[in-house]
């Protein structure tokens, strides 16, 4: 979970750097293409039926994951890294609260305390002050709404995907799922690239393999936690992300890190050695892939 966290935080400046003039549907169709090559090398080398056992659920997982992908480079692109990672990370929430009505999986203490630290750390790493519309710090610009609604979207379009992978990793072998997620994202995503085509540059280009490049390992990393973890100690441990893109944001985008954003990493570390010493009383009912 932590090296799927670092590969999607260095998946978020490959898409900041082409955002401002790549349609995010052009990004996901590119990333898609990448990812189903990459996948279909994976599977054939590891010598697995890449086709999978439930593959109507494999189809909605990668539909929803698509519109979650969507949503998620839409916000990346128009809103500062920090800020759009902190309201991606509202999913874990989401994901905990879906995971408990759809697979039963009770939520321990130390996870649920987890999920309130790391919630708290990744509002401040974002500068709460700009999330609330400005208030309390003269300095901090309000976000604008659309993108802050299209971030809001992607995250509870990201808790469906990752309660719909826990599911699968009961009968499909990680890189089953992982393959399905561009499979569907081509076609989906091809009709809206239609609509606005944009030629990339040479340098562009190389942005989007690299959003293509980090997004499939992540989502092999991600898919591999989340088969062996209860997706809310999973999820929980995965706010470590947060911490990166503000690192990221200061270091490229000059996005101003203070002491808000020193507190808020102490505290999605807490958060995350909180998920990882703790004891789910789901751990005992997941069920291992198949």
């Amino acid at each position: 979970m932590l090296l799927s966290a670092l590969s999607f935080s260095l998946m978020g400046v490959c898409v900041k750097q082409v955002g401002a003039r790549i349609p995010a549907a052009e990004v996901v169709l590119a990333r898609a293409l990448l990812s189903v090559a990459l996948s279909w090398w994976l599977l054939r080398r590891a010598d697995i039926d890449p086709w999978g056992r439930r593959r109507g659920l494999l189809i909605v997982r990668g539909a929803i994951g698509t519109l979650a992908l969507l949503c998620v480079y839409a916000a990346l692109a128009a809103l500062p890294l920090a800020s759009a990672t902190v309201l991606q990370y509202l999913y874990p929430t989401f994901t905990a609260l879906l995971a408990w009505l759809a697979l039963g999986e009770r939520i321990g203490r130390r996870v649920l305390a987890a999920m309130a630290v790391g919630w708290l750390g990744v509002l401040l790493v974002a500068q709460p002050a700009a999330l609330l519309g400005g208030m309390g710090r003269a300095s901090a610009p309000s976000l604008p709404l659309i993108p802050v609604l299209i971030a809001l979207a992607g995250a509870l379009c990201t808790a469906l995907a990752y309660v719909s992978v826990r599911q699968l990793g009961r009968s499909e072998h990680p890189l089953v799922i992982v393959f399905y997620y561009p499979l569907v994202a081509v076609p989906l995503s091809l009709p809206l690239v239609a609509l606005d085509p944009v030629m990339p540059t040479p340098v562009e280009l190389l942005w989007l393999v690299g959003v293509g490049l980090f997004t499939q390992l992540g989502q092999v990393w991600l898919t591999r936690g989340l088969t062996a973890l209860p997706a809310a100690k999973a999820t929980a441990i995965s706010y470590a992300q947060v911490v990166f893109a503000g690192l990221w944001g200061w270091l490229i985008f000059q996005e101003g890190i203070d002491g808000w954003t020193l507190l808020g990493a102490a505290l999605v570390l807490l958060a995350t050695l909180l998920s990882l010493s703790g004891r789910s009383e789901a751990g005992g009912r997941s069920a291992s892939p198949g």
